[in-house]
């Protein structure tokens, strides 16, 4: 799961990638980027220091993932993002009990991309969301996975239940992230993990690095449970949306495959993270309530911005990717994805 370093954005991953290729000291930044929600060079140092803990770099030594200066960066980029999405959950007024906030939380509304992609996405559309999505769903599972040493009793059962499933039950082939590289393949696009990571915006980042860093933190464990719970909740309906989109288009059985698992898995999975992974997780630790409603809203809000960022994007008839290389390389369709089909 090693992926070549990415382009350069702005002034932050300009001192931190000149750092690890050149040794380049790491002067003080000036400024931290723009919105600490959505900024493209802080989201993408961000995921490059994330991915230091899972596959690296090919460039890179394996010794740069402990670098001191670039676990200060991280945290300084960190800082600023956990503190926006705290000062935007303090105005939500939600239950205390953490089952009934989560419930209350899944029924929030949000921009209607998986309706939109279910009634008008094209093959082109299809793709342009797989890349989207490339960055989480090529390793889905393994940031929730560091959860796992941190908890223990029913709370670790319930996650490991989910966790197998979401790993194909250990049967080559059958993990979540090696179905949805099939379906990246059938789709024409390069399944190497990264390679398209030039192309996503600080929006779509945001929401793989939010996972990331709550798995990476053992204080935010219950942000991680929370993040986890919902997102098994509201799974079921838009990977069913998705799921109707690629038989609509025809001719995608691994696509289809990868959300028909999800659609037969996630009810299951939803009630499982709910009424035992959450609850009990609370019963043995009640200090961590707050934070799993934190992690969940944290979650709902971020997929939001992603998803209106996106429809936007399609509204004016444009790609949702950054202009960086071509969205695919299949000698697919450059066809706008719902352009025109929306108007």
């Amino acid at each position: 799961m090693q992926a070549e370093l990415p382009t350069v954005r702005g002034p932050i991953t300009s001192a931190l990638f000149s750092h690890w290729t050149d040794g380049t000291p790491m002067r003080p930044l000036r400024s931290a980027g723009g919105d600490p929600l959505i900024d493209d060079d802080l989201h993408l140092a961000l995921w490059a220091c994330y991915q230091l803990h899972y596959g690296g770099f090919r460039e890179l030594s394996d010794d740069v993932e402990w670098d001191t200066d670039t676990l200060g960066l991280r945290a300084l980029l960190e800082g600023r993002f956990e503190q926006a999405l705290r000062d935007e959950h303090e105005t939500a007024t939600l239950p205390e009990d953490p089952v009934a906030a989560l419930r209350a939380i899944s029924a929030w509304p949000g921009p209607p991309l998986a309706a939109s992609v279910e009634q008008h996405g094209t093959i082109a559309g299809l793709r342009e969301f797989a890349i989207h999505r490339s960055a989480y769903q090529l390793k889905e599972a393994d940031p929730h996975t560091w959860a796992i040493p941190r908890l223990t009793g029913p709370a670790r059962s319930a996650m490991l239940e989910i966790q197998i499933d979401e790993y194909g039950g250990g049967a080559p082939g059958q993990a979540h992230s090696e179905l949805f590289a099939d379906a990246m393949g059938e789709l024409g696009l390069v399944t190497g993990f990264g390679h398209y990571v030039d192309q996503l915006p600080g929006s779509t980042l945001a929401t793989d690095n939010l996972v990331s860093m709550f798995g990476l933190h053992r204080r935010l464990r219950g942000a991680l449970i929370g993040h986890l719970a919902l997102f098994e909740m509201c799974s079921v309906v838009p990977m069913t949306r998705y799921l109707t989109a690629a038989r609509r288009v025809g001719g995608l059985a691994a696509l289809e495959r990868f959300y028909e698992v999800h659609v037969e898995v996630d009810a299951h999975h939803a009630s499982l993270a709910l009424d035992h992974m959450v609850a009990e997780l609370v019963a043995a630790e009640p200090g961590l309530a707050a934070d799993v409603i934190f992690g969940a809203a944290a979650l709902s809000r971020v997929e939001s911005r992603f998803a209106r960022s996106v429809l936007q994007a399609w509204d004016r008839g444009d790609s949702s990717l950054l202009p960086s290389e071509p969205v695919h390389d299949a000698g697919a369709s450059t066809e706008p994805s719902l352009a025109g089909s929306r108007r």
